[in-house]
């Protein structure tokens, strides 16, 4: 489409040309022409609407609307055109106005068409890979970007952010895709493809028509996540309701191949031929497989349009129903080895129950066919009618068999589980001692239990059961509860027993072979025929509860000496004083302290660990009618408790070691030594090896603590008395002797010792920095002051002694006077004031041998001038 240009001569200056009015005409005329046409052009592009369904002809249908209108706008920009319109604006020509109007429009048009244009090219790859995609998975993966792309366009765009844009060209994807399936899965085809390829491609076609939605919904929830961006909310019917049909359809087609694939060749092979000893039948059955698909491959009108959405809903009915008698035939060869039951059924009513469930399945569907004669008295029909007679013969044979093998055998079984004892256990030989676990069962088989159940199932299948199976389940609840009261005895025992320690089940043992003798005549003798089962359990029950008494009085006791022995255990053997105003104990004050609050908590342990013998009487008392402490019945059980008192004594030993080798080498002061001057040496007071001597003195005085606590005799709980050696020589056996070998114990005093001599080692090395100062006492003053004396020292001399003494006494003011190691506090302050004391000192004695000098040279010095005066 070309703008005509004007013939005349258009040479020259346009004001001079806007006065001629031939000009002025002749380009009145042109212009009026240019109108006509931009107007007719752009009516025409207005008009026009993309040519064919998918969404490239909507971008093709822009592009050619953009070429057209550029190629207008760009003629109007061409400088001869621009020099008319300037010469009719300055004649200032009426027809100017009507052109810029139209001009104005096409610019408007034409910015539309290239800003849409420019936004749908984002979209073309898409596009493409969606209308032209070789297969199912390239359009799988090119919807989630296409969709995405669309979410771009509708944020950005200046046209296509309405549901008036974006709508139609989302409908138009979607036909695409309903296109794309809809030529991809073609019924007339399908059914004569490979199974599996069909399956493949029914099932991709669905996930198309579902990724489809999907993607639309994510990229909404995108953008509502935002908050920033318009709504995507767009009508649902026009975008979705063919696509999810198509793919309802889809899965319809997929389920039809599954049946035949899953349900019918996989079953109708070798195996059921096998089975049912009949291979023409199944070769039959094969053929009237292929033929169910039939009706779907000769349809009369498209599946896959909504509007046949009834039709092909009557096609899948009769698929169904023509599938039903071949699946319940499958389903029921394929599970006669192991049929699946009802919750609480039993092995053969449940089997049978089964069967029948299968057969009004099949027989619901026959019923079905039976009110439309028509389709009974088809080929197919009687074909049906076939295979359902012969399989409900299959079923009821099978029905049959199972009852029959039931019937026979649950008499036989029932005599024998009738005549079990009540009770059986896991130690068959005896005698039965205390030493071998033994664990009683209730012998009630769940065979017994089945074969109730059975009966009760079958009576209700209509079937006769034999008498002894009626009687014995009319007698369910007794045996219920016969079963029930045994348990719950046996659990109260096993209960019991499991409350026994090694010990104690020596120390009961006779009152243990005494309750197994009860239980004895349910294990050996009474069984589920037995009159005398509950006077059995009575029996039982009140030996347990006689027996659990007696437990629970020895437990008593038990725990009773338990508790003194923990506060045993848990006594602290090395209290420590406390701080008086700040003021931490001297460290022989500290020991002996520690030494006292022992001897006090010893006593109280000591009076504790006396009693527990009369607690050991009173359990001997109970057990063997005699208070003597020294039963033979109880020797073992003196024996666990003189064991247990060791533990725990070694245990307060080693705990409280312990806590005290922490409390060492924790930097918490406890007491205080100091920093002396001992002429020539700097040492603690008191020195190391008195704090050694203490430490090593107050460890072997909690490991002594032991000696407090006598040994029994043996055999007894009595204490052993003092045994005379020789005639100045007495024994008292203690558990020291024991204890104070155990290599734990030992272990940890070495650690205590050595930890304390490397504290006192770092403390004197703390030290050493003082001996700078040993000039200080180590040289003899009196010597010094006579050899300066005699050296008849400068007063210049003197002052730097001075100042150097003075600068000593100073700085040891300046020094830490206290030191804070691990558990030892050291005071500096006496050495420093020693030290300052002895720089003092010497400052007084050069002062005095200063002051002395100084006369001699004043007496010198009145002696000369008296001489000098007298001279004539």
């Amino acid at each position: 489409i070309k703008l005509e240009m004007p013939t005349i001569n258009l040479d020259g200056e346009v004001t001079v040309l806007a006065t001629a009015p031939e000009v002025v005409k002749a380009l009145e005329s042109c212009v009026m022409t240019w109108q006509k046409l931009i107007y007719t052009v752009l009516e025409e592009q207005l008009k026009k609407v993309p040519q064919g369904n998918g969404p490239l002809a909507e971008v093709d249908h822009w592009c050619e609307r953009n070429d057209t209108l550029s190629a207008l706008t760009e003629q109007i920009k061409l400088p001869a055109v621009q020099k008319v319109l300037e010469i009719l604006q300055e004649a200032e020509s009426e027809c100017i106005g009507d052109l810029q109007i139209v001009l104005i429009d096409l610019k408007k048009h034409q910015v539309e068409a290239l800003d849409n244009v420019k936004f749908l090219s984002t979209l073309k790859r898409h596009l493409k890979n969606l209308t032209h995609g070789a297969e199912f998975n390239v359009v799988l993966d090119t919807i989630p970007s296409l969709m995405n792309a669309l979410r771009m366009v509708w944020i950005i765009s200046r046209h296509y952010n309405t549901d008036e844009r974006l709508v139609p060209l989302m409908e138009r994807i979607a036909w695409e895709i309903s296109s794309r399936v809809y030529k991809a899965v073609n019924l007339h085809t399908l059914f004569k493809e490979d199974i599996a390829a069909a399956k493949k491609k029914t099932a991709e076609a669905k996930s198309t028509l579902e990724q489809w939605k999907k993607c639309y919904f994510a990229v909404r929830a995108q953008i509502e996540a935002s908050g920033r961006e318009q709504h995507w909310e767009f009508d649902r019917k026009r975008l979705f309701e063919n696509t999810d049909y198509m793919a309802s359809v889809c899965q319809d087609l997929y389920d039809v191949l599954q049946v035949i694939t899953e349900e019918f060749y996989n079953i109708f092979g070798p195996e059921l031929k096998a089975v049912t000893g009949d291979p023409k039948h199944v070769d039959d059955l094969v053929s009237e497989v292929n033929a169910l698909t039939n009706p779907m491959e000769e349809l009369t009108f498209d599946p896959f349009s909504i509007k046949s959405a009834h039709d092909w809903k009557v096609i899948m009915e009769e698929f169904k129903e023509e599938v039903s008698v071949e699946n319940v035939n499958q389903i029921f060869v394929q599970n006669l080895k192991d049929p699946p039951l009802y919750k609480n059924h039993p092995p053969v009513a449940g089997a049978i129950y089964w069967s029948r469930s299968l057969f009004y399945r099949i027989k619901h569907t026959i019923i079905r066919f039976q009110e439309v004669e028509e389709l009974l008295a088809s080929e197919r029909g009687k074909e049906v009618k076939k295979i359902y007679l012969q399989v409900a013969k299959r079923m009821k044979e099978y029905e049959d068999h199972k009852y029959n093998q039931w019937r026979d055998g649950t008499g036989r079984t029932l005599s024998v589980l009738l005549k079990n004892t009540l009770l059986t256990s896991s130690v068959t030989e005896e005698p039965v001692t205390t030493k071998k676990s033994v664990h009683f069962i209730v012998n009630f088989s769940p065979i017994l239990q089945e074969i109730i159940t059975e009966t009760k199932y079958m009576e209700q299948l209509g079937f006769p059961v034999p008498e002894i199976a009626r009687y014995v389940a009319l007698q369910e609840d007794r045996y219920i509860r016969y079963a029930d009261r045994l348990r719950h005895m046996l659990d109260r025992y096993h209960k019991l027993m499991g409350t026994l320690n090694e010990a104690e089940t020596k120390l009961l043992d006779d009152y243990i072979q005494e309750l197994r003798k009860v239980f004895k005549s349910g294990h050996k003798r009474l069984s589920w025929n037995s009159l005398g089962v509950g006077d059995f359990i009575v029996q039982c029950t009140q030996a347990i509860k006689k027996f659990e008494s007696l437990v629970h009085q020895i437990h008593n006791n038990s725990e009773d000496i338990s508790n003194r022995l923990l506060l045993i255990e848990s006594t602290n053997l090395f209290k420590f004083p406390l701080s008086k105003n700040e003021e931490l104990p001297k460290a022989k004050e500290f020991f002996e302290y520690v030494k006292c609050e022992r001897a006090k908590d010893v006593a109280s342990m000591v009076r504790k660990y006396t009693a527990i013998p009369q607690l050991l009487m009173k359990v001997e008392g109970q057990v063997a009618n005699t208070t003597t402490g020294k039963s033979p019945k109880l020797t073992s059980y003196y024996a666990y408790w003189e064991n247990r008192i060791y533990q725990v004594l070694t245990q307060l030993i080693v705990k409280n070691l312990q806590a005290f080798n922490a409390a060492v080498l924790a930097n918490v002061p406890l007491f205080q030594t100091e920093a002396v001057l001992s002429v020539p040496e700097i040492i603690l007071q008191p020195n190391a090896s008195e704090i050694d001597r203490m430490t090593i003195q107050c460890i072997r005085d909690c490991v002594e603590v032991t000696k407090c606590f006598i040994r029994w005799m043996h055999g007894t709980c009595l204490e052993c008395p003092p045994q005379r050696v020789h005639e100045d020589e007495v024994i008292t056996f203690s558990f020291y002797s024991d204890i104070s070998q155990n290599p734990l114990i030992i272990e940890q005093a070495i650690l205590i010792t050595q930890n304390v001599h490397k504290l006192l080692a770092s403390l004197s090395k703390y030290l050493n920095p003082w001996k700078r100062y040993h000039l200080l006492w180590k040289l003899d003053k009196n010597i010094v002051m006579e050899k300066l004396a005699a050296e008849k020292l400068a007063c210049v001399t003197f002052d730097d002694k001075l100042q150097f003494y003075m600068k000593v006494a100073q700085e040891v003011t300046q020094q830490p006077l206290i030191k804070d190691e691990q558990f030892i506090r050291l005071q500096l302050s006496p050495l420093a004031y020693t030290v300052q004391e002895n720089a003092r000192g010497w400052v007084t004695s050069l002062g005095s041998l200063l002051n002395e000098s100084a006369r001699e040279e004043l007496l010198n010095l009145q002696e000369e001038l008296k001489v000098g005066i007298s001279v004539p």
